[in-house]
C-alpha cells in the first residue's frame, strides 16, 4: 500500500489549470470546455413548444377512434405522458380514460405480444 502512495506523491500536481493531451503537450484549459454538468448544453438548439392537438383542432377524445388512441400509446401498450405528446392536462386525463375504455372493450391491447 505504501508503494501506491509513493507513486501518487511522485506525480506532478497541476494547479495552473493546464491539461495534457495524449501526445504529452500541455495547453491552458478554455473556459467551459469539458467541465461536466456545470457548462452549457451543446447540441440542443431551438426547442419547439408542443401544443395540445385536441385544443388546437377542436377534436373530441373518443374511445371508439382507435387510430387516434394508438398515437398516444407506446408499442408496449403504455400511455404516453404529457411531456412527450404535448397534450394539456385536461385532455390528458380524458385521453387516459378513453384509452382505458378502449382497452376494456378490446379495441386496444393492454400489453404488446
Amino acid at each position: 500500500m505504501s508503494d501506491s502512495r509513493d507513486q501518487m506523491d511522485s506525480r506532478p500536481s497541476r494547479q495552473d489549470g493546464a491539461r495534457q493531451d495524449s501526445d504529452g503537450s500541455s495547453e491552458p484549459r478554455k473556459d467551459g470546455e469539458d467541465r461536466g454538468a456545470g457548462g452549457p448544453r451543446r447540441g440542443k438548439g431551438f426547442f419547439k413548444k408542443k401544443v395540445c392537438k385536441f385544443c388546437t383542432q377542436k377534436i373530441k377524445v373518443e374511445y371508439k377512434d382507435v387510430d387516434a388512441m394508438r398515437r398516444f400509446v407506446t408499442e408496449r401498450g403504455k400511455i404516453l405522458p404529457r411531456r412527450i405528446t404535448g397534450t394539456c392536462a385536461k385532455h390528458q386525463r380524458v385521453l387516459a380514460i378513453g384509452i382505458k375504455r378502449a382497452r376494456a372493450l378490446a379495441f386496444l391491447p393492454y400489453v404488446a405480444k
